[in-house]
């Protein structure tokens, strides 16, 4: 695949893990008797991951995270030059999602982003459960670990096959159910980065913190399995399709 097909399959990937995730926290998790809760939410972002993963895992491997790009690369499955260019349609991504999702939100009259927000992720006062700086770094730190050991396990030559997004996904929407509480769930700079730039303020603010802990965890993640479950690793597609 050229460098245009992988950046564009990136850039339409991350579009739709931000478009159906926080599009699933601000049109249909909100309404009392239609609305899609805590637990819908978590199974979105999950669900935008297993079909991505298929729809474009031959294309340009599905990291549709920069921690993920980051992650791969330290546990050896990613080559350091590539990284700008899969951070930077991974970001574009999820900026074109975040304002779309924008526009379809304020169709309905009701919406307002200063009260409704954008499910950007915060800590302090801007977490849902009003969870400090230092749990929002850890659990941030923790998860995305967690997740890219997720990615590098499954798409090892060694495991079974064909199962890699369902594990991936699943993976992610636990890590919803165990998060959203703390700092709304990011593991993922670009997909905090979308929603942060179309709020502002407090957002932009603590916008650090979601590109800090993830690019360390998924660091940290990718060099734990490349360290612990070494052996003879093949030079598989990234998503191992």
């Amino acid at each position: 695949m050229t460098n245009t097909q992988r950046g564009l399959a990136e850039f339409i990937g991350t579009f739709w893990l931000v478009f159906g995730g926080c599009g699933s926290a601000v049109l249909a998790a909100g309404f009392p008797e239609l609305g899609i809760g805590f637990l819908g939410v978590a199974l979105a972002f999950g669900l935008t991951v297993v079909t991505m993963a298929y729809a474009i895992g031959h294309i340009s491997g599905c990291h549709l995270n920069p921690a993920v790009t980051v992650g791969l690369w330290a546990g050896g499955r990613f080559e350091a030059r590539d990284i700008p260019l899969y951070v930077v349609a991974q970001v574009l991504g999820a900026i074109a999602a975040a304002f779309l999702l924008l526009y379809v939100a304020q169709g309905n009259p009701g919406y307002d982003l200063a009260t409704n927000g954008l499910a950007a992720n915060g800590f302090g006062e801007h977490s849902p459960g009003h969870f400090d700086i230092g749990a929002a770094l850890v659990i941030e730190i923790v998860l995305t670990a967690v997740f890219v050991w997720i990615i590098m396990g499954s798409t090892d030559g060694r495991a079974p096959a064909g199962f890699a997004p369902i594990a991936i996904g699943l993976g992610l929407t636990l890590i919803h159910l165990i998060s959203i509480p703390v700092t709304n769930t990011s593991v993922n700079p670009a997909r905090s980065t979308g929603p942060a730039l179309v709020v502002g303020g407090w957002a932009l603010q603590q916008l650090w913190l979601f590109w800090v802990a993830p690019l360390v965890g998924g660091a940290l993640g990718g060099w734990l399995y490349k360290t612990v479950g070494a052996d003879t690793f093949p030079k598989p597609n990234i998503e191992g399709q």
